[in-house]
Formats: C-alpha cells, sequence, structure tokens
C-alpha cells in the first residue's frame, strides 16, 4: 500500500461533509491543512482523537492550520458525531474509502494480532503549496494532537 511522504503531492478531492456541504482540498491552498484519518465516528478512540483536536483548535489555527477529519462514515453519522462531541471543525465522508486508499490510511492492519483491513489512523499535513509537510501514519489516538503539536513546533 503507497504511502505518501513528505515533498508529495497531496492528492486533491472534494468530499461531502458534516453539514451537507463539500469540501476540497485545492480550495484551501495558500493555507496549511491537518487532515486526519480516523476509523469510526463515535468510539472511544475517535472521540479522544476528535476531541484533543477540537480542544487544540485555537493553537493551530492561530498557526495557519486548518484541521479536516476523514472517515468512511455516512454524512448522518458524522454531522451526528459533530453535535454529540461539540466538534467545531468539518468531519468528511470518504465512504468509499477512494481519499483513504489513495493517502495510504486504508489497507491492512493490526487490529488485536490479527491482519485485518480497515482505516489506518493517519494524520497528513499539507503545505500552503499542496505538498505533504509531515506524513504520520498508525498514530495512536491518545496523545496524539500533543505530538502533532510539538512536531509543528506549536508547543
Amino acid at each position: 500500500m503507497p504511502r505518501l511522504d513528505v515533498g508529495d503531492l497531496a492528492p486533491d478531492f472534494t468530499l461531502p461533509t458534516h453539514d451537507g456541504g463539500s469540501l476540497t482540498l485545492s480550495a484551501m491552498r495558500g493555507d496549511h491543512v491537518v487532515l486526519f484519518f480516523f476509523p469510526a465516528a463515535m468510539t472511544p478512540g475517535c472521540t479522544t482523537e476528535a476531541c484533543d483536536f477540537n480542544s487544540s483548535l485555537d493553537a493551530l489555527q492561530g498557526a495557519g492550520y486548518r484541521v479536516v477529519g476523514i472517515s468512511p462514515d455516512p454524512v448522518p453519522k458524522l454531522a451526528e458525531f459533530v453535535e454529540s462531541a461539540g466538534l467545531t471543525y468539518p468531519l468528511a465522508s470518504d465512504l468509499d474509502r477512494a481519499v483513504l486508499t489513495e493517502y495510504g490510511a486504508y489497507g491492512e492492519k493490526k487490529l488485536y494480532g490479527k491482519t485485518v483491513t480497515g482505516v489506518i489512523r493517519s494524520t497528513i499535513v499539507v503545505a500552503p503549496d499542496g505538498t505533504v509537510e509531515l506524513a504520520r501514519y498508525n498514530i495512536k489516538a491518545t496523545g496524539h494532537v500533543a505530538k502533532l503539536r510539538r512536531d509543528l513546533g506549536l508547543d
């Protein structure tokens, strides 16, 4: 499964969002964009990660970073997740997992000692010119956002 590396051109995409709109990566050129790929809305690990991003949103936005969460959940489930967790950034639905696959965030992974196919929790930071600034795969939900902030020099 191909993964993105620093300097690669981030694949463009347009996905539906939790609020009934859509989000296109190329429309955000000129900004740093943090894309985090998560397996399932309203599960404990994904809720922790999403809420950690929400808690760090002011610091990230203050440094010029936009945050977008992407999962294979349908739009109504993402809308429920945003409402229940009080999230204040967009969540996008990748039902067919095409964007997840293109970004190397979908494929074989280990889960409780078994090899399964699914979403690989990942974060890709896209630079203002559309290239990959940072790529992290197989990350842990807990503590990831704090480490990302350190990696980006925000702490």
